[in-house]
């Protein structure tokens, strides 16, 4: 029988795979979990060494480069930078952070890895006191075309700022389900100030709790789009790009499921569990059907809705805490090739809202040109349309994910 691979030896073959790309760490870590049924302690330091890896890869890599300056195998590359993460970012024990790395490596390349990583133990705290020092990009491994975007956007306070938040482990939010409530919350969970209803989870995630939709696992940054769209109760509401249901899920909670709620997604496969969770939310209401928006309106459809939410296909660019991988999938390129998706979009399921109706632009971007930019193009060109509000949701002044939601109403 084949032994089983340590946590570690997973990590390291999860980073190796993520670095041919085509595939998100999050997916390698749920396929590592789930081909090996590990524990639950074993899939959080796996998914802690991948992400933090990940999410300081430019400064792991200078410091293995001073360690040891030169070109190194590149198995071997991640292999040293899966050790320093576990050193100096998520300072473990050195005996167990260095040879269990140690052990990873080819015989005839041990001493050397074993060599760089009892270095780098030794020299922590320097490395520590250099890092304040260094150009942004490299300090918080953030790509330096979008840190210099960034200053140019923001400034750099605020660039500095949400450079440092991306940098940090992102806590996991729940938002309690008032149509049907758990009966009790545990005293671990912190409540969120001046928001009712939301908790910040320490332990074990609530699984019986969700699966019976009284609790759902959110980012408090969702909130902004459903309360610009205001959802009334009877409304017609149309949740354009739907799975898995978060958005529609809050509004229903904020009108006691009393909505004729029609949810759409490009994917026919996510219809089903979306259906479900929306039940489970309290929906009593609710359809389900598949379309793609980037596709005309169906006849059906066609100034049918009170209210329309368009949470579009986005760069990620305000949830870099969340989504550590996303950074480096990243291009300015990209940004703009999706926003012309998102204009297009927009430009379909427009005509899915009443006159008098509204329409809410959602993106988790915190990027002007997939954001404000986009809504300035359609205006130009719908004039039926008007603008009535906007918010951008900036990830460190939240202490939470970063999104951006602008109201729209239909005039006529």
């Amino acid at each position: 029988m084949n032994e089983q691979p340590s946590v570690r030896q997973l990590a390291w073959k999860s980073l190796l795979r993520w670095a041919q790309g085509g595939i998100f760490a999050e997916t390698l870590i749920a396929r590592a979990a789930s081909e090996h049924k590990l524990a639950a302690s074993d899939r959080s330091l796996l998914q802690a060494i991948v992400y933090d890896t990940l999410r300081h890869l430019s400064w792991l890599d200078h410091v293995r480069m001073t360690l040891r300056p030169g070109k190194l195998e590149e198995k071997m590359r991640w292999l040293v930078l899966m050790g320093l993460c576990q050193l100096l970012v998520m300072r473990q024990a050195e005996h167990a952070a260095v040879s269990e790395t140690v052990r990873l490596a080819p015989q005839r390349v041990r001493g050397v890895v074993n060599g760089m990583l009892r270095n780098a133990a030794r020299r922590r705290e320097e490395f520590d006191a250099e890092r304040a020092k260094l150009p942004l990009a490299v300090r918080y491994s953030t790509p330096s075309w979008l840190v210099k975007r960034w200053l140019r956007e923001f400034g750099e306070p605020e660039t500095r700022a949400m450079l440092e938040w991306n940098s940090l482990t992102p806590p996991v939010y729940a938002r309690i389900n008032p149509v049907n409530p758990p009966q009790e919350i545990p005293e671990a969970w912190e409540a969120l100030p001046h928001l009712p209803l939301w908790y910040r989870l320490r332990g074990p995630l609530p699984l019986d709790a969700l699966r019976a939709g009284q609790v759902y696992i959110t980012d408090p940054s969702t909130r902004y789009c459903v309360q610009l769209l205001a959802p009334q109760p009877g409304e017609r509401v149309l949740d354009a790009c739907a799975a898995p249901g978060g958005k529609s899920a809050a509004m229903l909670a904020a009108t006691g499921g009393d909505l004729h709620l029609l949810a759409t997604d490009v994917e026919e496969f996510r219809l089903k569990p979306l259906r479900e969770n929306l039940l489970r939310a309290g929906g009593r209401d609710v359809q389900v059907a598949q379309h793609d928006w980037t596709q005309p309106c169906p006849p059906e459809y066609a100034q049918a809705f009170d209210a329309v939410l368009l949470d579009v296909p986005c760069s990620n660019s305000g949830v870099l805490q969340r989504r550590v991988d996303a950074r480096w999938r990243l291009s300015a390129a990209e940004i703009t090739r999706l926003a012309a998706l998102q204009l297009s979009i927009l430009e379909q399921a427009c005509a899915a809202v009443r006159p008098g109706g509204r329409l809410v632009y959602s993106t988790c971007s915190i990027d002007g040109e997939e954001d404000r930019s986009v809504v300035d193009a359609f205006l130009a060109h719908h004039p039926e349309f008007g603008f009535a509000g906007e918010y951008l949701a900036l990830p460190h002044r939240e202490l939470a994910d970063g999104a951006y939601a602008a109201l729209l109403r239909r005039e006529k």
